[in-house]
């Protein structure tokens, strides 16, 4: 076999897992039916906050290394597209903080000043942002640099990856609820707007317990990224011009001065979510080691890096 590993998928799952597979020593191939630019990854908003994924001692494993990583990557942003950006996470109702709060360097309660009207509770944080179409082009030349390679190929059973390499990480987000199967992996259907920035600096992401709508500022090198919409099993790719209103309209009740920014992007992507996450080993009818790493819905690149390392861990233990 040419290949220790086989990661089929180029999303930033697949593609942080091969990064650290292949900086331990491993000879890795990624396979994909789709290169990184057209991937889900690709349309991201690039925030780090664990966000709607489970489970929750897992999540914040993994979403803590993931920061750690992130927050060294930001020293050089014009290489990774990695920045440490200031923002607020609001809500309407009190929420319950996760246990990885209290390992998030700076992390406070927003006052009411720091808040966007309507919403009364919130955290303030310093936090990677990340410009998703840098990154991964990032991430595909550190894997270059550590010897892996990625190849544009139709995967329709890992068992054909597994004739190729003793193991297989299966990366493949949306794709594994028929190539596993698992019926358990839906999407979650996201639009964004993305507009010229007239001046904001900050991150905001806010959720309405009652309504259950959501909002989000995103400022970024190309703009503005404006959302957004959370429909589950919702496949439908297409960007609806109400929607794409509605959104414009929620964040500029944040930021008034987004009502006139001038729009340069319609976006939709669909999250693969799964409830729980699932990242364990299995096996192929070959003998070779499979190890699942899908379903992280928004929360990709929020637990990419942490979900890469236990990969390595679990890979290492089956003696791969």
């Amino acid at each position: 076999m040419a290949d220790d590993a086989i990661v089929v998928g180029s999303g930033v799952i697949g593609l942080t897992a091969a990064v650290v597979l292949a900086e331990a020593g491993r000879r890795v191939a990624v396979w994909s039916r789709e290169r990184a630019a057209e991937t889900t990854s690709a349309v991201a908003g690039g925030l780090w906050w664990p966000y709607r994924i489970e489970p929750e001692e897992a999540v914040a494993a993994w979403s803590l290394e993931s920061l750690r990583v992130l927050s060294g990557l930001a020293a050089r942003p014009a290489e990774t597209g990695v920045r440490l950006v200031d923002g607020t996470h609001a809500s309407t109702a009190p929420e319950e903080q996760g246990r990885w709060t209290a390992d998030v360097p700076g992390i406070r309660p927003a006052g009411p000043g720091e808040l966007p009207p309507g919403y009364g509770h919130g955290l303030r944080a310093r936090t990677p942002l990340v410009d998703m179409t840098v990154y991964l082009g990032y991430l595909q030349d550190r894997l270059a640099a550590a010897g892996g390679t990625v190849t544009d190929r139709d995967v329709p059973d890992l068992a054909e990856a597994g004739r190729a390499a003793p193991l297989v990480v299966n990366c493949t987000g949306l794709g594994a609820r028929d190539l596993v199967p698992d019926p358990l992996v839906h999407p979650v259907q996201g639009q964004v707007v993305v507009v010229e920035n007239p001046g904001v600096d900050e991150w905001l992401a806010a959720e309405d317990h009652g309504t259950g709508e959501i909002l989000y500022v995103l400022p970024q090198p190309y703009g503005v990224v404006l959302g957004g919409t959370a429909r589950a099993h919702v496949w439908d790719r297409t960007p609806s011009p109400a929607t794409a209103r509605s959104i414009v309209g929620r964040c500029a009740r944040a930021h008034p001065r987004l009502a006139g920014a001038r729009v340069l992007a319609h976006r939709v992507g669909l999250r693969p979510a799964r409830s729980p996450a699932r990242l364990e080993t299995d096996g192929l009818p070959n003998g070779a080691r499979l190890i699942h790493n899908y379903g992280h819905g928004g929360a990709g690149v929020t637990v990419s890096w942490g979900c890469a390392l236990a990969v390595a861990r679990l890979a290492d233990a089956a003696g791969c």
